[in-house]
């Protein structure tokens, strides 16, 4: 059975290692964040802090919060890409994440070769990918770019590619996160179809993202994070309404 614990996990995350303790005393005074922290070994920031968390099967998360909330810090430690300094993570099942648009990808290799290497950044077997190929290029609209380099392409031609790539497997446990929603307007248009069924196969999603509609139409639980924090918890409406009020 899927599933995600978070016991009281911290992230920290150094700015410096000097001794300018003149520069960490401004920082500290003049900042209004709360994630700021100094030792003697420097400044740096509580980009989780005390988080607890359980996610169970058929949860549909959703994750908000101002700009270095921590979201997508929350996101990486679910995923096995950052270890915390403090507390216990636990995961239970295949992790897919959309995260990264470079993840696993190469500039220098062709399209259909990135498909591979993305496949295999992701567990598949070779004859998997192979099988895949075909209806990830299909759904990519990429035609012939397929054989250039992956340097030819731009930001929404990548996008196109790398998320064609990760959406034709079925997960376990989907973490996603807010650059889904970079792409152009046709794309976008397939990509929210292809999320409602990639979603619907999936036994755990996780959402960070900056549009409420998104997160009221997937989600049936919300965290609300400020400052590596959850200041709130529960069920779609009441986190969202508190969390509109205050910002």
């Amino acid at each position: 059975m899927a599933s995600i614990t978070l016991d009281n996990v911290s992230i920290h995350f150094p700015l410096f290692h000097t001794g300018g303790r003149s520069l960490r005393k401004t920082l500290l005074s003049v900042t209004t964040k709360k994630n700021f922290a100094s030792d003697r070994h420097g400044l740096y920031v509580r980009a989780l802090d005390g988080v607890s968390l359980q996610v169970d099967h058929g949860d549909r998360v959703g994750i908000v919060g101002r700009n270095g909330a921590g979201k997508t810090t929350l996101l990486r430690v679910i995923a096995g890409i950052y270890e915390p300094v403090a507390g216990r993570v636990a995961v239970e099942g295949a992790v897919n994440a959309l995260l990264d648009v470079n993840l696993g990808l190469s500039l220098d290799a062709t399209g259909y070769e990135n498909i591979i290497l993305r496949g295999l950044y992701l567990g598949m077997h070779p004859s998997e990918i192979r099988a895949l190929a075909p209806g990830i290029a299909a759904f990519s609209e990429l035609g012939e770019f397929l054989h250039f380099p992956a340097r030819t392409y731009s930001t929404g031609m990548f996008l196109r590619l790398a998320f064609s790539i990760v959406t034709a497997t079925k997960p376990e446990l989907l973490l996603m996160d807010e650059w889904l929603m970079a792409g152009d307007a046709h794309f976008l248009a397939k990509a929210a179809e292809r999320i409602d069924g990639f979603i619907g196969q999936s036994k755990i999603l996780v959402l960070a993202s900056h549009s409420l509609e998104i997160i009221r139409k997937w989600c049936n639980r919300v965290i609300w994070l400020e400052a590596g924090r959850i200041v709130m918890a529960g069920e779609p409406s009441a986190v969202l309404d508190r969390y509109s009020q205050a910002t």
